[in-house]
């Protein structure tokens, strides 16, 4: 008796390309980058070229270091809303600290905040227990009293940028931003450190099942603190460098940039709930946004239209992500 072998129905067409974003998450969103940058070209002939580009990723390197410090505490199922502050903080106090001191003694007051502020987050959230969202708006905002107050003090001496943060902020070498000296090594050091070191698998399993993680035996409060000191440390250099870059020390320097920093790190593909993402997916994140935000320039939109708009691709790109993921 002959069998005859039973071919399985051929599997539709939108399911296998569901299939392929869900095994490739980044495709999707380096499709959307390269859909914003040719409509962007349309509007405007000629306007991306290699100046474009390279002010393009100026613009997006402070945005992608602060979006890290967000893709790094949500995975563990936190946020860290205090990284403008502290890159506020760290930037104003080194701008006015040159003026009379060494650039090494003005680098490390200025990243005296940085450090103070990552360990009382870190102790707030892993051994008292406080919400991060709370805990870090909180230091942000007695931050920025401080801040304030350091102000009234210095406002004889005034304020100086450093040439050094000047070159790395603004330079171009070679058709090359030279901020991506700074960014390179940082990117790939978060990369690695997330994908092959067991600081970074904490992080994840933290995120994934924090009770289980705490029976394991893993000192829950110090992977917290180690965290939150990090991120904040990435705040302060984002200071620096985007001081640099704006030339024009303010006491909300890198405020705007707080909320990005999560839509960044949230388009990349970061869980707000914690235990999945990279930080690969936050750096493209990063790009769309500062792709999109002139975008909306050159269409010249109102603010309110163009918060409107902004949240709604954030919304849709979000949404759609997610779906992918769970239909693995």
């Amino acid at each position: 008796m002959s069998t005859t072998a039973i071919t399985p129905p051929p599997v539709p067409f939108g399911r296998r390309l569901k299939r392929f974003m869900a095994d490739r998450p980044l495709v999707p969103l380096i499709i959307l980058l390269v859909i914003l940058v040719v409509i962007l070209q349309i509007l405007r002939p000629g306007i991306v070229n290699e100046r474009w580009i390279a002010n393009t990723i100026k613009f997006a390197i402070p945005l992608a270091i602060l979006a890290g410090c967000q893709t790094m505490t949500m995975l563990t199922g936190g946020i860290d809303l205090s990284v403008g502050t502290v890159a506020t903080m760290s930037a104003f106090i080194m701008a006015t600290q040159i003026v009379n001191q060494d650039p090494s003694v003005a680098f490390l007051l200025a990243m005296m905040p940085a450090v103070l502020i990552g360990l009382v987050n870190g102790i707030g959230v892993g051994v008292f227990r406080v919400h991060p969202l709370i805990m870090t708006l909180g230091t942000s905002l007695i931050g920025t009293g401080c801040l304030q107050v350091y102000q009234r003090t210095v406002i004889a001496s005034g304020a100086k940028i450093p040439d050094f943060l000047a070159w790395l902020g603004t330079g171009v070498t070679w058709g090359f931003p030279n901020a991506l000296l700074l960014f390179i090594p940082l990117a790939a050091l978060i990369v690695f450190t997330l994908a092959r070191t067991g600081f970074g698998r904490l992080l994840y399993a933290v995120g994934d099942n924090e009770r289980a993680t705490r029976l394991s035996g893993v000192q829950y409060w110090q992977v917290i603190t180690a965290l939150y000191v990090t991120s904040s440390l990435l705040a302060g250099i984002t200071g620096l460098l985007y001081i640099g870059l704006i030339k024009a020390p303010s006491l909300s320097l890198a405020e705007p940039l707080v909320l990005p920093s999560v839509a960044a790190a949230v388009i990349g593909g970061t869980s707000i709930f914690g235990g999945r993402g990279g930080y690969t997916g936050t750096i493209i994140g990063a790009l769309i946004l500062t792709v999109l935000t002139t975008l909306l320039t050159i269409l010249q939109m109102p603010e309110g239209a163009r918060r409107i708009l902004f949240g709604l691709i954030v919304l849709f790109v979000t949404a759609a992500y997610l779906r992918i993921v769970e239909e693995r």
